[in-house]
């Protein structure tokens, strides 16, 4: 798993590429954890990413409620099988995606 992070102002932006799984998610955790204070608009580009587990959403749950207290989060970019997932677990109904 790769994570590129870019600031656009009070917006942080994360690229993930590759696989989000129990192995990696920790990696995932801690660099959203870094970086998100003073965030008000949190971005995880998803095109690039090849599958996401349930450590992975746990991650994106956590980063959710953090983010509803000081602003707000989306999904882009998010290919069939990521949406597929999303779609199956509830997390459509749970976040932003585009």
């Amino acid at each position: 798993m790769t994570i590129s992070k870019e600031y656009q102002e009070k917006t942080l932006i994360l690229a993930v590429e590759g696989r989000v799984d129990t192995m990696t998610a920790p990696e995932l955790e801690k660099e959203v954890n870094d970086s998100i204070e003073g965030a008000e608009e949190l971005i995880f580009d998803f095109e690039k990413l090849e599958y996401i587990s349930s450590a992975g959403l746990r991650v994106l749950l956590s980063a959710q409620k953090t983010m509803n207290k000081q602003g707000k989060m989306k999904v882009i970019h998010a290919a069939g099988p990521i949406i597929e997932i999303f779609e199956v677990t509830g997390f459509t109904d749970i976040l932003t995606i585009e």
